[in-house]
């Protein structure tokens, strides 16, 4: 019997809910929680959901601007359909409606990173997770700040204006609160703010039970504009280490770099677990360029040939960046910089930090060349502080 592939009306996604809890072997919440946000597709076969999965149209900062991007979530393939790419035929049709939407951009996160790879999905960073004793933390020295608790709508812009600061944040929409309240129902949030300034962080946690430690704290969100703050925000989560022996930074749940090994009392206290990455997608290059934001300083005009996820050919564009503007148009002259699709994903986020570690990755190109293109999208780093 052939696939179709059809939108899921309210009795379609019951049933692929169904589906969805006997191919993961458990139920998974957020098909209810997030399908009344987002667009929904099954494929089908003889009439019976075999596959699906949604999509949720949600702009994601990029350079300092908000690109429209489409976050791929809660998908999967009934066990018995498995083996004959019904994923990657699900994912292109997704992928077409989502387009028609306007989304040029797709993210998602997966365990699977090979087989979204060859679609031309590429990791623009790794992900960890951190567990730290709570008395490595009470040894980080704070000014002291003003602590408010409670959520707010000032909270979320200030959420906002600092996920401009990084390539990859949601700009979260309206429900993102109902949602995480839901999924979390004991999340505390916190602001922090200098005596009489204005608030430079927000920290969001909840208490969970642990096997070991009886209790642990579990950070979601750790957003914080300069460093006081974040020294004031650890120093806080120390102060609970007379009731709860860890704390636990989510694999969303703390910005990358330095900043928790800085702040240790004991350098080797902390613990870091790898995860599988978010993924990022180009799916309009010409657009997506176009609608990112981009450095006043950087004047640059480099030929690219992007080669297919494929490897089946590649495609020749010139890229123009000038004045905080971004041109990628067709065609070009003598090529500058080879990249693929996933490598094109990456430099869009400013995965690569430097042209060593481009050519690395499979940039070729003449190193100076290749530094003049990273610095295009290397004035933030990537991030994604959301699990979907």
């Amino acid at each position: 019997m052939e696939l179709t592939f059809t939108e899921a009306d309210p009795a379609l996604w019951e049933e692929y809910d169904a589906l969805a809890r006997r191919a993961y072997g458990q139920a998974v919440p957020d098909i209810a929680r997030l399908g009344r946000h987002a667009d929904r597709r099954v494929a089908l076969r003889g009439g019976r959901v075999v596959a699906g999965g949604l999509g949720l149209l949600i702009p994601q900062w990029f350079g300092g601007r908000p690109v429209p991007s489409a976050s791929m979530a809660c998908g999967c393939v009934a066990p018995e359909e498995r083996g004959g790419r019904l994923a990657a035929r699900l994912a292109d049709e997704r992928l077409r409606a989502l387009r028609e939407q306007g989304a040029v951009l797709a993210t998602l996160w997966t365990a699977s990173n090979g087989y979204v790879r060859r679609m031309g999905w590429e990791a623009p960073a790794q992900v960890f997770s951190w567990t730290v004793p709570t008395d490595a933390l009470k040894e980080s020295r704070a000014d002291t700040m003003e602590i408010t608790f409670g959520d707010s709508d000032g909270l979320a812009k200030l959420r906002e204006e600092l996920a401009g600061r990084w390539n990859g944040p949601w700009q979260r929409p309206g429900w993102w609160s109902g949602w995480q309240q839901d999924q979390h129902p004991d999340l505390s949030t916190y602001a922090f703010a200098a005596p009489g300034g204005p608030t430079s962080g927000v920290l969001a946690v909840a208490v969970k039970r642990h096997p070991d430690d009886g209790r642990q704290l579990v950070v979601h969100d750790f957003w914080v504009a300069d460093h006081p703050t974040a020294a004031a925000m650890l120093s806080f989560l120390g102060r609970h280490h007379s009731r709860i022996p860890t704390v636990a930074f989510e694999r969303t749940g703390l910005p990358p770099g330095t900043l928790l090994l800085h702040r240790l009392g004991k350098g080797s206290a902390a613990a870091a677990r790898a995860w599988h990455p978010w993924m990022l997608r180009v799916l309009d290059p010409c657009r997506a360029v176009e609608l990112r934001g981009w450095p006043e300083d950087v004047d640059a005009e480099i030929v690219l040939d992007l080669v297919a996820a494929d490897g089946s050919g590649a495609d020749r564009y010139t890229l123009r960046i000038g004045g905080g503007q971004g041109e990628l148009r067709p065609g070009g002259g003598t090529v500058d910089v080879t990249l693929t699709a996933g490598q094109f994903a990456v430099w869009y986020a400013g995965g690569y930090r430097g042209a060593a570690a481009a050519a690395l990755a499979g940039l070729r190109g003449e190193p100076a060349t290749i530094a003049r293109l990273l610095a295009a999208t290397g004035d933030r780093e990537p991030w994604l502080a959301d699990y979907f």
